[in-house]
């Protein structure tokens, strides 16, 4: 597909594009040093960051998905926050609450961590489903809303939730509501006996993670996300990606197909993957690559598709709509 012309108001030069890419590149150099994690995950957690979506980890215990995420957040100098969910865990505790503050007479409101840059949701699933739901205004509008006022989240925001497989004892499965909101959902799997190798060996001096220095700031990010919106999309992409979501929604294995807040999810990514690889324009190679890690997630099976899985479904889609 060759790219059509871009409109002039939103033009960008090569040397915007080559400034934010290098910006996300550092990122990932410095998290690849403290943090053994393949290629692939390490570009969505990427994509995700600069497309300002949100990430969900899903995988065993061990396998590195908090040292991910704390590696981010060491390598971008802005506010960054740790939420540990617990069954007993309240909203208010992620969210916020008004105090009442007897000096001055009145409520205020006193944020939760929530209000920071980078937000780690450890074990998500593990929190009660009243505590998961308090996650979905601040995850879609940005802002969070306490007796009836509104307050608005930091920019830029990210969401790092991780969780362990809900086959696991003491979890509760996400809502699919939840679930839509996550730009793309990452497994790590275990590393290979190289990686694992090395890994021990970085280990044994202490955690490596702790060692990492920030190699970007706010203001470097919020420029990568702003050029990341003007990455041009052509109609035809966009039609490329509307085909795609109703594939998955007359499948007759699939129960709840695709969403449109998915496509403007997949579309996001896509052009943030544009500029990642230093292009100005997205290309359907950009969604074929994040059609697994954005839409899989989303997608609910009729019961009689047992044995089918959900990234099974979205290959089929890929492999049957043509891109024009």
């Amino acid at each position: 597909m060759t790219p059509e012309p871009l409109d002039p108001g939103e033009a960008m030069g090569q040397e915007e594009v080559a400034r934010a890419s290098a910006v996300a590149r550092r990122i990932q150099d410095n998290i690849r040093a403290a943090v053994k994690v393949t290629d692939a995950v390490l570009d969505d957690v990427l994509i995700a960051l600069i497309a300002e979506g949100h990430v969900l980890v899903e995988d065993f215990p061990g396998v590195g998905k908090t040292a991910l995420a704390r590696a981010l957040s060491r390598s971008v100098d802005c506010q960054f926050a740790r939420v540990q969910c617990t069954a007993d865990l309240l909203p208010a505790d992620v969210v916020g609450t008004n105090v009442y503050n007897q000096r001055e007479s009145r409520f205020e409101f006193r944020p939760g961590p929530i209000f920071a840059n980078i937000v780690v949701v450890d074990e998500i699933n593990r929190a009660s489903p009243k505590t998961q739901s308090g996650l979905l205004e601040c995850m879609q509008e940005r802002h969070v809303t306490v007796d009836v006022f509104s307050h608005e989240l930091a920019r830029p925001f990210l969401v790092f939730a991780t969780q362990n497989p809900v086959e696991q004892e003491g979890t509760y499965p996400l809502p699919e509501a939840q679930v839509d909101r996550f730009m793309v959902r990452l497994s790590m799997g275990y590393p290979a006996p190289a990686d694992e190798s090395a890994m021990l060996a970085g280990h044994e001096g202490g955690d490596s993670v702790l060692e990492l220095e920030a190699v970007a700031d706010v203001t470097e990010v919020l420029a990568a996300q702003d050029a990341a919106r003007r990455v041009h999309a052509s109609q035809a992409l966009r039609d490329y990606i509307v085909s795609l979501l109703r594939h998955t929604r007359d499948d007759t294995r699939v129960e709840l197909g695709a969403s449109p807040r998915s496509g403007l999810m997949l579309l996001r990514a896509a052009k943030a993957a544009a500029l990642l690889d230093g292009r100005d324009h997205a290309l359907p190679d950009d969604v074929q690559h994040l059609a697994q890690a954005v839409l899989a997630h989303r997608l609910m099976l009729v019961p009689e598709a047992a044995g089918i899985e959900r990234a099974e479904v979205v290959a089929d889609a890929v492999s049957a709509v043509p891109a024009l």
